[in-house]
C-alpha cells in the first residue's frame, strides 16, 4: 500500500512521545511530498469559583509569555526536525482543549492524516486524565497514526 498525503498535521506537546511522532510525520511528508503542519495546543488553567455550594470552572486568560514560549519551542522543533522539508512545514498555536483543537484544525486545513504521539497511560491514570489520542481517533475527519511511546510498558488492566 502506497498512501498519498497532501496535508499532514502533527500535534506536539513537547514530550518524547510527540517528538517520536514528529519524526514519523517528517518521514511520511518527505516520502509523499506532503505539507506538514506542526500544531501545539495551550490549555488555559481552569479558574474555579464557588457559588452556593456549587463549583463553577471557567478558563482563565493566558499570559502572553506562555503562548510566546510555546511558539518559540514549536519553531525550535520545526528547525530541528524538519530541515529536509522546511519549505513545506508550518506551525500553528491554538488555545483550548487539545483534542477539540486538533480535530478542528484537521477539518479547517482539510488534512489527510494526523500523526500524533501517545503517552500510553493505563489504569487509573487513563481514567483520570483520559487520552487525547483516543479522542482524536474517534472524532477526526481523516486517518490518525498514533505513535506509541516505545519506552512505556503496557500494563494489562
Amino acid at each position: 500500500m502506497n498512501a498519498q498525503f497532501n496535508k499532514i498535521i502533527c500535534p506536539v506537546d513537547f514530550s518524547a512521545a510527540s517528538e517520536s511522532a514528529l519524526s514519523q510525520a517528517v518521514a511520511l511528508a518527505e516520502q509523499s511530498g506532503a505539507e506538514l503542519l506542526l500544531l501545539t495546543v495551550v490549555t488555559p488553567v481552569p479558574a474555579a469559583a464557588f457559588s452556593e455550594g456549587m463549583l463553577f470552572a471557567e478558563l482563565s486568560t493566558l499570559p502572553d509569555h506562555s503562548t510566546d514560549a510555546a511558539e518559540m519551542r514549536l519553531s525550535a522543533l520545526r528547525d530541528t526536525f524538519c530541515t529536509a522539508i522546511l519549505d513545506r512545514t508550518s506551525t500553528q498555536l491554538a488555545v483550548g482543549i487539545p483534542f477539540v483543537e486538533i480535530v478542528r484544525c484537521a477539518r479547517d486545513v482539510k488534512a489527510d492524516l494526523i500523526v500524533m504521539g501517545s503517552h500510553g497511560l493505563t489504569g487509573i491514570e487513563h481514567l483520570l486524565i483520559g487520552s487525547v489520542a483516543e479522542r482524536v481517533v474517534r472524532k477526526a475527519p481523516c486517518s490518525v497514526l498514533v505513535v506509541r511511546d516505545a519506552n512505556r510498558r503496557f500494563v494489562m488492566p
